[in-house]
């Protein structure tokens, strides 16, 4: 019966181009180390998928990182945060790699990022160099490893794109060397009353299940009965372990079965870059931010489009109703086929009143996710564009008196639980205007720890408004304090003969750094911005400045509210 209800609702089968490679041995390992991952292609992460491989380095800097197939670079990028310093090669099999957070380019490339820099008077660059500037061989050095822009530690992030459509694929597709034969790990079952008339044992709330077993078969305690009723959802957590790596790293496919009919099959082999933040709906993001793990839900939002989701019935749920045991079975599977599965009973009951069935109060205003949205209250406007929600939500609201430091009343923007998929507009009408200080005013979001986060901002009809990329605390802050310029002992007179380098640290603790400009000797000089650590670094240049000289450096930073500091100082090198 129940199998039955499966086949007459409406299959929904979502269909991507196929990833898998023709030949998979058209590339070698990226570095002349032991190739060993601290991170895998698809690894969960709020707000995105991660979209290739994170190598370890032997906890260093300046490893030697080589093309993993002929080509020519067509693209190099200096950034303060995402890749850092990062390398694009193009390849004549249709796929592109990318090879990001390194510390520095071979000597040729260096020379030219470094002129262009200067040219543009930037330290920040995106260079796209003709097929004919940098050809590269196989397994030719090309760079050495960092830890530049956004990254927690010494590693090389690799990635392998479709050269066409710049679409990441799975690298573990490829035979790079890299080991594994240990089956995936399986730790928890989640289901998943899906509306007011389902229950799990009798109860509408979301159950969690540790899971027993291990080498690769998993089951639920005995002790743990499962009754379910009506409409309801599965999710799992899982991991995958790689030889010779300590790492828990993501899992590349779950199938869902049910009285051996598959009704769900989830593969990671590839996504595209719009499609990256619906990680936010592929896990319970709610368990997420209160209890800091990663479920994967084995059912599908409503406006969920993720293109890894190969083959779905009625959106991957279950009508429990028909007074029968059903065979439940997870299988987990890793990019090299190891395979773990948990199995379970369910006991169906028809659908009834339930303990604890959730009351909607009657003045909250119900979203549809699939139309545009407007909440307007007394000094707040809210503007949630089709598409931003991944399910229909009741939407909540609240205000509390704000801080001292507040120019508006505490916002409470729904709840912080409840991702959002693209940014809404918020807009808030101040309570007071510090004379002259209109331009110093945003939009910023409170953290629970105090923290507070600013939003570019804007004035339109006597209100501030922002667009915004999630729910949670708001309220209009005033940013009139400079950044700060910390100069490391650096004053004037100092002699830096024999250094290599400088460094200035530069610090905003409100809307954040805009801009910096440094000089040195009335000339625009390059110094590099490490964005993570708030530090300036000027790597001494016999070729631009003159050995054994006094020298004069002035630098401006100025913050994203237009406050503005300046230093100078005349030093010797």
């Amino acid at each position: 019966m129940l199998l039955t209800r499966l086949f007459i609702v409406s299959i929904l089968l979502f269909s991507t181009l196929n990833n898998k490679p023709k030949d998979n041995s058209i590339f070698i390992s990226p570095v002349n180390i032991p190739l060993l991952l601290s991170a895998n292609f698809g690894e969960l992460r709020i707000d995105h998928f991660h979209s290739g491989l994170d190598i370890k380095t032997q906890g260093a800097t300046g490893k030697e990182v080589v093309a993993v197939a002929s080509g020519y670079i067509y693209r190099i990028s200096v950034s303060p945060g995402g890749f850092g310093k990062a390398l694009y090669v193009r390849h004549p099999s249709g796929y592109s790699t990318v090879y990001g957070h390194l510390e520095r380019f071979t000597p040729e490339i260096e020379e030219f990022v470094k002129s262009q820099q200067y040219d543009k008077k930037s330290f920040l660059v995106t260079l796209f160099p003709s097929r004919e500037k940098f050809p590269v061989a196989q397994g030719e050095i090309i760079a050495y490893s960092g830890n530049s822009g956004s990254s927690g530690g010494p590693h090389l992030h690799f990635e392998i794109r479709k050269s066409d459509s710049e679409i990441p694929v799975n690298p573990l597709l490829f035979n790079l060397g890299l080991a594994d034969n240990i089956v995936p790990v399986i730790e928890k079952l989640a289901i998943y009353p899906i509306n007011k008339n389902s229950s799990v044992n009798k109860h509408h709330n979301i159950r969690k299940l540790n899971v027993t077993g291990g080498h690769g078969k998993y089951f639920i305690s005995a002790d743990n009965e499962i009754i379910a009723s009506g409409l309801t959802g599965f999710g799992i957590k899982a991991y995958d372990l790689l030889n010779d790596s300590y790492n828990k790293c993501a899992v590349y496919s779950i199938k869902l079965e049910i009285d051996s009919v598959t009704i769900y099959r989830y593969v990671m082999d590839g996504f595209s870059f719009n499609e990256s933040r619906y990680v936010n709906s592929h896990i319970d993001y709610e368990t997420y931010m209160k209890e800091n793990i990663y479920i994967e839900r084995a059912y599908v939002l409503p406006n969920d489009k993720l293109g890894d989701y190969k083959e779905v019935v009625n959106r991957g749920l279950c009508n429990f109703n028909d007074n029968r045991i059903h065979h439940v079975k997870f299988t987990v599977s890793d990019a090299n086929d190891n395979q773990s599965s948990l199995s379970f009973n369910v006991k169906s009951q028809p659908e009834k009143t339930v303990a604890g069935t959730e009351i909607i109060d009657k003045n909250l205003k119900i979203m549809p996710f699939n139309k545009s949205n407007k909440f307007v209250s007394e000094n707040i406007l809210v503007s949630i564009p089709s598409g931003a929600l991944y399910d229909t939500v009741y939407f909540t609201f609240n205000k509390s008196a704000g801080t001292r430091d507040m120019l508006s009343e505490l916002y409470s923007i729904h709840n912080k639980f409840t991702p959002v998929h693209k940014a809404y507009t918020l807009a808030i009408k101040p309570n007071k205007i510090p004379a002259g200080k209109e331009s110093k005013m945003l939009i910023a979001q409170s953290g629970d720890d105090m923290t507070k986060k600013a939003f570019n901002s804007s004035w339109s009809d006597g209100y501030i408004s922002a667009d915004v990329t999630s729910f949670g605390n708001y309220f209009i802050g005033i940013d009139t304090v400079a950044p700060i310029i910390s100069s490391n002992g650096l004053v004037s007179g100092s002699d830096l003969t024999g250094k290599r380098e400088m460094r200035i640290g530069i610090t905003d603790d409100f809307s954040g750094i805009k801009s910096y400009e440094p000089q040195l000797d009335g000339k625009w000089a390059l110094f590099e911005y490490d964005q993570k650590n708030n530090v300036l670094i000027y790597r001494f240049d016999d070729q631009r400045i003159t050995k054994g000289t006094k020298h004069s450096l002035s630098l401006k930073v100025t913050d994203n509210t237009d406050n503005t500091s300046f230093y100078s100082c005349d030093f010797i090198w």
